[in-house]
């Protein structure tokens, strides 16, 4: 199984760079891995949230992956122990699918397209974090769970 996450935008700090930079090292150990960088709509300055989740959600349609499924990083979802979430992974491993996408949107969340598109919805919390900090807890949490399954120390 291939596992990717998508989302919106470059990083806009370096020690989140960092910390994507090495958990991206070493997931490549346990599957094939990818990130996908939409680019963020340019001249939406004057836009409402509304709008920008519009054109957000149109640029991801173009670059999911019509056999993947998706998962969406989002306050609504449900959430997970590391241990249930490794369970999830093995589950969609076992079960045959090729290309498991993980999306995280921009700072205002998903169009009602990409909430249609999902199979699944996880939430990492109930507090709410940046979408650009999310991809490092996220990313680490991925190679906790490979970890998990593969019963290494890291978990402990």
């Amino acid at each position: 199984m291939k596992v990717q996450i998508i989302c919106i935008g470059k990083t806009a700090f370096s020690y989140l760079d960092e910390g994507i930079d090495l958990y991206e090292k070493r997931l490549k150990h346990y599957l094939p891995f990818e990130w996908i960088i939409v680019p963020e709509i340019k001249k939406a300055k004057n836009w409402s949230a509304d709008q920008i989740k519009q054109a957000e959600g149109q640029a991801l349609v173009k670059i999911i992956p019509s056999d993947s499924v998706i998962t969406l990083l989002d306050v609504k979802g449900k959430t997970f122990t590391s241990e249930e979430f490794a369970s999830f992974l093995n589950t969609r491993m076992i079960s045959g699918v090729k290309t498991l996408s993980f999306i995280i949107g921009g700072a205002y969340g998903f169009s009602p397209e990409i909430y249609a598109k999902a199979q699944f919805k996880i939430s990492l919390s109930k507090m709410t974090f940046s979408h650009q900090l999310v991809r490092v807890v996220f990313s680490e949490q991925l190679y906790r769970a490979m970890t998990i399954l593969r019963s290494e120390p890291y978990h402990h």
